[in-house]
């Protein structure tokens, strides 16, 4: 079953994206669920139609994309996390702290934007990823230290 993304669908697709899915997760999930809706030929029509006129405004959106990554290119943060006696982290840094950390260094940036690889459960340095758009990511550093 082919569908037409209304939204991005992390390990699916970007928004407007057309993509072959079964049909249970179309039926059941994706299209009630507003994510998605049947990739008709009149929706493909409709489709083409607005990135025709939207293609301009995607190019604004794409070019704040790599200011911004430009300007993560060398950020380091470092987090403060409750930790036992041995360096073991009271619970995991997620991406929620390291946004609330990017938030305090004057950049607004969505939690589920931020990809951590491994769950970080112990004081040291790390990396995540962060998505600003389909085709631009950056990699930022980070430190885990004991509060």
């Amino acid at each position: 079953m082919q569908v037409i993304l209304l939204e991005d669908v992390s390990n699916l697709g970007y928004k407007d994206d057309i993509v072959t899915v079964k049909n249970g997760y179309g039926r059941n999930y994706l299209i009630p669920q507003k994510k998605a809706v049947i990739a008709s030929e009149s929706a493909k029509k409709v489709l083409a139609e607005n990135l025709r006129q939207r293609a301009h405004k995607l190019e604004k959106i794409k070019g704040d994309a790599q200011t911004i990554a430009a300007k993560l290119e060398g950020i380091s943060l470092t987090i403060g996390a409750k930790t036992s006696s041995t360096g073991t982290i009271f619970g995991s840094v997620t991406n929620i702290q390291i946004a609330d950390e990017l938030s305090k260094k004057g950049f607004e940036i969505e939690r589920k934007k931020i990809f951590i690889k491994d769950p970080v459960k112990e004081v040291g340095s790390y990396k995540a990823a962060i998505k600003l758009h389909k085709d631009i990511s950056v990699e930022i550093s980070f430190e885990v230290i004991s509060e």
